[in-house]
């Protein structure tokens, strides 16, 4: 199940996120997604990792089937260049990764193959998928 909310004035992406979150961890996942903003996505980083730089995506796992994904529309935007993304691809590829984040994965290149492999099964191909250089 995935329930959505948008915290933003950004319109979120017309992106098939139950589609992908059933994939990745099951149609039984409890999925919780909400959209925010560089305020609110900086407190949650610092309150809840100790981090004061401003996310792209931060996932939460509460139970072993039930967890929370915040995504940063405005740090996605901005950012979707520097990935050789376009702000829809970007944003489907962040989903992604907090995912897989959410299924157990840490940062590693088996994470960026697993990235990159959905990327290409739900056709987000239009542009090159990097990361950070």
């Amino acid at each position: 199940m995935l329930s959505s909310v948008n915290l933003t004035r950004q319109s979120s992406p017309r992106l098939p996120f139950l589609a992908l979150a059933d994939e990745i961890l099951g149609p039984k996942y409890d999925l919780s997604l909400v959209f925010i903003g560089d305020q609110r996505a900086r407190k949650l980083n610092h309150t809840h990792r100790g981090k004061t730089y401003i996310p792209n995506v931060l996932s939460f796992p509460i139970a072993k089937s039930t967890g929370e994904i915040f995504i940063n529309l405005i740090q996605v935007r901005r950012e979707c260049k520097n990935f050789g993304h376009s702000p829809r691809a970007h944003c489907a590829f962040i989903f992604i990764h907090g995912l897989l984040h959410l299924k157990g994965y840490a940062h590693s290149s088996r994470m960026e193959e697993k990235e990159r492999a959905y990327m290409r099964h739900f056709i987000f191909n239009d542009q090159k998928h990097r990361h950070r250089p």
